[in-house]
């Protein structure tokens, strides 16, 4: 009986994790329509230099976007919001990347620089 539990569990721990980069990227993929910037996707950063007792963000993950032309820092600050607010309304997506062990999401449109969500 133990071991079926176990591999329920792990079935389902194997299961939510390509659900969850899938959920990531189609809605990612959906926030820029208009064409102004493109979903490239994103990367997974576990700081393991940090102890896990820490009161410091160890995991985050990193949403990457490319702007097809260089974008007034209006137009920055207004597309960082957009993608941070589609995030955040997305409760299924927080609670399972919360689940995941990731303590901020951060956005970036080039390689100099993340902005933080959340």
């Amino acid at each position: 009986m133990h071991k079926t539990i176990i591999a329920v569990a792990l079935l389902l721990v194997a299961i939510t994790r390509p659900v969850l980069a899938e959920n990531l990227d189609v809605l990612m993929n959906s926030v820029f329509n208009n064409g102004q910037a493109t979903y490239i996707g994103y990367e997974s950063v576990e700081r393991e230099d940090i102890p896990a007792s820490a009161m410091v963000d160890r995991k985050y993950l990193i949403v990457d976007f490319r702007f097809h032309s260089e974008p007034a820092d209006e137009q920055l600050q207004a597309s960082v919001h957009k993608v941070c607010a589609t995030l955040l309304k997305n409760r299924d997506l927080v609670q399972s990347l919360s689940d995941s062990g990731y303590d901020m999401v951060s956005v970036a449109f080039d390689r100099r620089s993340q902005f933080d969500c959340l």
